[in-house]
Parts: C-alpha cells; structure tokens; sequence
C-alpha cells in the first residue's frame, strides 16, 4: 500500500469516527426533547386524534414522515438539527400516551424503568458487534426493509381485528426487527455507507424508539399488574 492510499484510508478511517462521534452526541442531546415531550404528554393527557385509531395512526404518519422529508431535506444544515430535535420532541408527545397507559398500572413505574434498562442493553450490546465486527452486515438492508413493511401491515390489520396474540407477535417482532436495525444503522456508519450525521441519527434514533416501545408493549401485556 502506497502512502496516497494509506493517506487516504486513513482520512476515511477519520470521518468515519467523526460521523459516529457526532451521531452519538445529537443521539443523546434527542432524548432530551423526546422525555419533555412525553411529560407534557401525560400531563396533558395528550391524544393526537380522539377517534379511529386507523385515522390517528394515519395523521401520525403523516407527520412523522413529513418532519423526516424536512430533516433529509436540511440535513447539511443547522436547521437540519432543529427539525430532528423538533421531531423527537413530537415522538415524546406520541409516546405519552402509552406512558399514561403504563402508568395505569401499579407496576406501571418499574415496567417503564425495565423497557429503557432493556433498551439501553440492547442499543449498547449491538452497537458495540456494529463498531467492532470485521464483517459488513450492509446485505441486511433490503430483508429488514421488507420485514417493515410487513410489520407495518400487520399493525394495520389488527387496528381491525384486535387479535391480542397477534400483538403479541408484533410486539416481539419489532424488537428483534429494529435491535437488528441498530446493527445494521451503526454498521453502516462504520463501514462508510452513511456519511451526514443528522441522517444518522436520525435512523438510530427511530430504531431506539420503536425498541422501547416494543419492549414496553410486552411488558404491559405480559407483566402490567392492575392491583
């Protein structure tokens, strides 16, 4: 290897930290307006739309994917970072109202408490096989996209069908899916594939997201105790 190509692996080698460094410092700073919001939430008892939950689970797409359309859109820029800020803190607002839920139970604190610790494990376990592992898992993306798209219609469905055993299984789906996506999202970085820090977080932050939800759904189901 000659000193042009050495140079050059090592300034790829150098960018490659730096977007990951950033990623988990804007990863971190997210979590900030994602808990105000969620408080503001349950403190409000904050509902996005009081009826169908198919039309509510429409509007929340709506402008989840509106807030990721502006955040790609800027993403080279300061505003970039304040509409991801400003998206996280609506994800607390959605989030407030299975954290109400959770609450009903007299458990509610200590299952909240073990979906973050079990989040927490998670995301730390496989982003560290992401930083480390030799091997580039980047084949994985297309199989985890189309295992989204199937969840996806799954939990439409079952807005009809209210089949708990089916939530169950989407329940424990979603966290294998999106724990796979912090290995694939964290690797990508790593290997180079993704190189705008706020994109990053972006799709960490998501992954994180739906995790904890997951998890706290089957913990609401399987350990939520109403006495």
């Amino acid at each position: 290897m000659n000193t042009y190509t050495q140079t050059l692996a090592q300034t790829s080698a150098e960018n490659q930290h730096r977007v990951l460094r950033n990623t988990y410092a804007l990863l971190a700073l997210s979590m900030v307006p994602t808990v105000l919001g969620a408080l503001v939430g349950v403190q409000m008892k904050f509902a996005l739309f009081a009826g169908s939950p198919f039309i509510s689970f429409m509007v929340f797409l709506g402008i989840a994917f509106g807030f990721m359309w502006g955040i790609e859109r800027t993403k080279n820029s300061g505003m970039g970072v304040a509409l991801l800020l400003g998206f996280t803190f609506f994800m607390g607002l959605m989030l407030s109202r299975m954290l109400q839920v959770a609450l009903g139970f007299s458990n509610g604190g200590s299952l909240i408490a073990m979906a973050a610790g079990g989040t927490g494990a998670i995301f730390f376990s496989l982003a560290g096989v992401a930083s480390t592992s030799k091997r580039d898992f980047s084949n994985l993306g297309k199989f985890l996209f189309v295992g989204v798209v199937l969840l996806l219609v799954a939990m439409v469905a079952n807005m009809f069908f209210q089949i708990p055993a089916l939530a169950l299984t989407i329940s424990t789906i979603a966290v294998v899916l999106f724990s796979a996506y912090i290995l694939y999202d964290i690797n990508r970085i790593i290997q180079g594939g993704e190189t705008n820090y706020i994109s990053a977080t972006l799709a960490v932050y998501l992954d994180i997201y739906n995790v904890f939800v997951s998890l706290l759904n089957l913990l609401m189901a399987l350990s939520g105790n109403r006495d």
